[in-house]
């Protein structure tokens, strides 16, 4: 579930926790969708031999060990990362992997860099968690050396498709997710918030992240669809009834859950 903020989390984690967090996030990092827009990302933003470039919210790394191949030995990839588990695994895994890549803590808010430090900035799925984006749209573009380019990539939970179930059901967890989510419309927005830091926007991609038929319902339907009962939006045999309609659509070859994704290319002038 989407947090409040776009900071820390203060809770402690266990090291099973602590390992299921980060295999959550490399696993999204495999999924074709996501795949897809990243490779539209890294087309778009051209990393050269030599550049500096930056991820923000770069959890367990893999965007910066990308950036750190792409710039060479003369280059800087550096990732920043609000929460220190995931700053710690990424850190763990340039050191094992002998990565250029670097790591330190920070958030969207107040990149800990100087003015027009960087070549590339990429931020991928923040902009969801802020309540302030145009803060952080704001830092992105104050860290970018003129000529820079910037990447921002985020979903538009109202473009949800949850299938089969009934409509009026699937709607009411719909907006459960969307009023349950920070910035919910982030995705239809990024262009605008780029634009208005100053920036130049150059392209909108956008590619649907589709959940893997086999998955069924899937972990953030159920608890949605458990948030809204909660919330006494629908009934707790709407609840039941939605979950057997997709586990059994999905036995059928008949499911369909997705989101869109957009990404917004732009550069400092």
């Amino acid at each position: 579930m989407p947090t409040d903020d776009y900071t820390p989390r203060k809770a402690r984690f266990d090291r099973a926790a602590h390992d299921q967090l980060i295999e959550a996030h490399d696993l999204e990092a495999t999924r074709s969708g996501m795949r897809a827009l990243g490779e539209w990302s890294h087309g778009a933003l051209a990393v050269r031999a030599g550049e500096s470039a930056l991820d923000v919210g770069s959890g367990t790394g893999s965007e910066v060990f990308r950036f750190a191949e792409a710039v060479g030995p003369t280059g800087t990839a550096v990732g920043v990362e609000p929460d220190p588990n995931l700053l710690a695994a990424a850190q763990r895994r340039a050191g094992e992997n002998g990565s250029r890549a670097k790591f330190v803590s920070g958030d969207a808010y107040g990149l800990p860099f100087g003015d027009d430090t960087f070549d590339v900035v990429l931020c991928e799925r923040v902009f969801q968690h802020l309540t302030a984006p145009a803060r952080a749209a704001a830092e992105i573009a104050r860290v970018l050396r003129p000529g820079g380019r910037a990447v921002v990539v985020d979903c538009d939970w109202a473009t949800s498709i949850v299938h089969p179930g009934d409509p009026r059901v699937v709607r009411a967890v719909i907006d459960t997710l969307i009023s349950a989510t920070t910035n919910p419309l982030s995705g239809r927005a990024l262009g605008g918030l780029l634009a208005g830091a100053g920036l130049v926007v150059d392209e909108i991609g956008s590619h649907a992240l589709v959940q893997d038929r086999a998955v069924g319902a899937g972990t953030l339907v159920s608890r949605i669809a458990e948030l809204a009962t909660l919330r006494g939006v629908i009934t707790t045999t709407e609840r039941d009834q939605l979950l057997a309609d997709l586990e059994a659509g999905a036995a059928r070859g008949d499911i369909h859950l997705s989101v869109t994704l957009f990404g917004a290319l732009a550069h400092k002038l």
